[in-house]
């Protein structure tokens, strides 16, 4: 997905809010924010906004020499998640349509993303945000792809949400699953230790994209997660910064995300703050120009 100019604004403040968390020298501070504008000036080069954020993000790792200045961020919203889990057994227990409902918490778990409540505005929040349904489900097509799928794919996002994607694990068919990281920290996604410390190899199969991007980049990711990627029967997708990184590549994609960003809920033509569980548009072309020409054979 292409960069909008109405990123910018939002790419300066990140840059300003993570410098504040790397370093308490006011000058520091001022330092990265000019860096940052000068990348941010030249946001033509970059392929799309994770690409752009990963930039600025590895101006101020060099420039503080702190390599994850959201450390404890992460940690609070992992704490956080990991106090609301009976709460999200219990909503699903009472529950008919217990798949839709495992992918909703997933894609609930996504208001973890920056939170800064105290844990009982966090309950309310999430407990209010669960129960709204879907504004875009293609859960039918998931639903018969899962008949004859043998593996699975998930692209994780953020840390917090990583307690929500193993529940939503454990209600999916039980083969082989793989959940897939970023190789190194960028802003609060989830990497390696924050994917263990979630206890996600319990019902998973952890590795790294190979991408220290805010998003999958696929060009950029190791050959070993390309691989994994292209064998996938079902990919699915966490998240705005993976929908940014990958909505125009090939794949058995299903991106499952809240649509957080004016942007990215006008590319999804969905209200902001819409939770989305939506199919890859370019196979769902693929499948129509295959039933076209298999229909014009038999004529």
């Amino acid at each position: 997905m292409e960069i909008m100019i109405d990123c910018i604004p939002c790419l300066l403040k990140q840059a300003l809010e993570a410098s504040k968390m790397a370093t308490d020298d006011s000058n520091k501070q001022e330092e990265i924010v000019l860096e940052g504008l000068k990348i941010l000036l030249n946001y033509k080069n970059y392929r799309n906004s994770p690409d752009l954020a990963r930039q600025i993000h590895l101006t101020i790792k060099e420039k503080t020499g702190i390599k994850d200045p959201y450390i404890q961020v992460k940690k609070r919203d992992l704490e956080f998640a990991k106090n609301l889990r009976p709460s999200l057994y219990q909503f699903l227990d009472s529950k008919d349509d217990k798949l839709y409902w495992a992918l909703k918490v997933a894609a609930a778990g996504n208001n973890l993303d920056s939170a800064i409540y105290k844990e009982t505005d966090i309950k309310k929040a999430i407990k209010e945000e669960l129960d709204k349904k879907f504004e875009i489900s293609d859960i039918d097509i998931f639903t018969e792809k899962l008949k004859s799928a043998k593996n699975i794919l998930v692209i994780g996002d953020n840390t917090g949400e990583t307690v929500f994607d193993k529940i939503m694990i454990e209600y999916l068919p039980q083969i082989n699953i793989t959940y897939a990281v970023r190789s190194e920290p960028i802003i609060n996604d989830v990497t390696e230790k924050e994917a263990y410390d979630s206890n996600l190899d319990e019902v998973s199969t952890i590795v790294s994209t190979g991408c220290n991007a805010s998003g999958a980049i696929l060009e950029d990711c190791s050959e070993e997660f390309k691989t994994l990627f292209k064998a996938a029967d079902i990919i699915i997708s966490k998240g705005q910064g993976n929908y940014e990184a990958l909505s125009e590549e090939r794949g058995n994609v299903f991106f499952l995300l809240k649509a957080k960003c004016p942007m990215i809920a006008s590319r999804l033509e969905v209200k902001l703050g819409s939770y989305v569980f939506k199919y890859n548009k370019f196979n769902l072309m693929r499948q129509e120009v295959s039933h076209l020409q298999a229909t014009l054979l038999t004529k």
